[in-house]
């Protein structure tokens, strides 16, 4: 089949974890003898910023780490009728804007022989309720949405016909365990800052626990603060600035332990939801710490591949005790790792996927698919 993605961003991964999915997903559809492109906006936020910040070397290396992976850049005067006119399935993003969303929702309803999927990999359903009310989904197959409470808030909202969970998984061809790379630190956290949605938690859950442990430390990502440095900076926190998503499991390799800090609105309004970077971690093999976030969906197995922790005095003991029992430390990293190749990889995710779009390809099952049958 041939697949078309519109995203927000496939060569540029700043501030943008779903950069991290789809290119996991391509090379898996790829593999398996499917095509598939991708097609971002001239004004990308994520690629305007990482220009910004970088220069052009990121686009380079993009192209370097990922020579299979086609993408294209639209604006105005793109020919969209053209580019889904060959495709079989064209996935388009939550972040697409709201003007293109509906102009292809058009296409497909006046005789586009495309299977039409919208994708939502954030919070605004919950946080920015408007900004998804506004978007035209009447013309689309399904939706696709990265979470059970977030497939829930679609259906209570009348948002779009048919809705299914599709979390996001480790693209385990890049997120591997590296043995061979020399620890060079205790801990990382590679994150960014998030709008001021998980300040508190950053300063509790990383920045005091290292402070008191005196602890090795590096901190990875963008748009954090000049008050946000000072407090790195003041508990010997090393802030290292964007780290390209090709990097990361060298840099969870020269670590002993990393952490996950959930943004406030997973925490409070889409339980479940654990966001790519805890796949991702876990799939490299390092043991993981975690504040407070509810598995309302049992994707891991709280106690085992990573330990849960309910504030900043118990993540302080959790990561003494991890850091000085190295036989915990290997058991829990080969439990979390066990967990991710059983159940979130890109390759599952994409065996879902095409279960999902199969039922409604032209002359599929899409006439007999009731709404009972595809939020089940």
């Amino acid at each position: 089949m041939r697949f078309l993605f519109y995203t927000h961003s496939l060569i540029s991964d700043w501030n943008h974890g779903n950069a991290h999915f789809l290119r996991g997903v391509m090379r898996e559809l790829l593999r398996r003898g499917h095509e598939a492109t991708a097609l971002e906006p001239s004004d990308s936020w994520s690629r305007l910023n990482l220009i910004e910040d970088q220069g052009v070397g990121p686009i380079m290396a993009f192209l370097k780490h990922f020579p299979d992976l086609r993408t294209g850049i639209y604006g105005p005067g793109f020919d969209h009728e053209a580019a889904v006119s060959t495709a079989d399935v064209v996935v388009v993003h939550e972040w697409t804007d709201p003007k293109l969303v509906a102009h292809l929702g058009r296409i497909r309803r006046n005789g586009g022989r495309f299977v039409l999927v919208f994708h939502d990999t954030h919070h605004r359903a919950v946080t920015a309720k408007s900004d998804i009310a506004r978007l035209d989904l009447s013309n689309y197959d399904l939706v696709l949405a990265f979470g059970e409470a977030l497939r829930q808030r679609y259906l209570r909202a009348g948002w779009g016909r048919h809705v299914f969970t599709w979390h996001e998984a480790a693209d385990t061809a890049l997120f591997r365990p590296l043995p061979d790379v020399e620890k060079q630190g205790d801990l990382i956290w590679v994150g960014n800052w998030g709008d001021d949605e998980r300040s508190a938690e950053i300063a509790s859950f990383l920045v005091e626990p290292v402070r008191r442990l005196r602890l090795k430390a590096t901190v990875r990502g963008v748009r954090y603060p000049d008050a946000a440095l000072k407090k790195l900076r003041a508990a010997g926190i090393l802030y290292g600035g964007w780290l390209a998503n090709a990097a990361v499991p060298s840099a969870f390799a020269a670590h002993r332990v990393t952490v996950h800090i959930p943004r406030r609105p997973y925490v409070k309004a889409l339980p479940g939801i654990p966001t790519i970077r805890v796949f991702e971690a876990l799939a490299c093999g390092i043991p993981l710490i975690s504040a407070p976030w509810n598995d309302a969906e049992n994707l891991f197995r709280p106690g085992r591949d990573f330990l849960a922790v309910q504030d900043g005095e118990q993540m302080t003991r959790v990561l003494r005790q991890l850091l000085s029992d190295l036989d915990f430390a290997r058991e829990m990293a080969a439990a979390g790792l066990e967990t991710i190749r059983a159940r979130h990889t890109c390759a599952h995710r994409v065996d879902e996927l095409l279960e999902i779009v199969g039922r409604y390809r032209p002359g599929g099952a899409t006439e007999h698919v009731t709404l009972e049958e595809a939020t089940s």
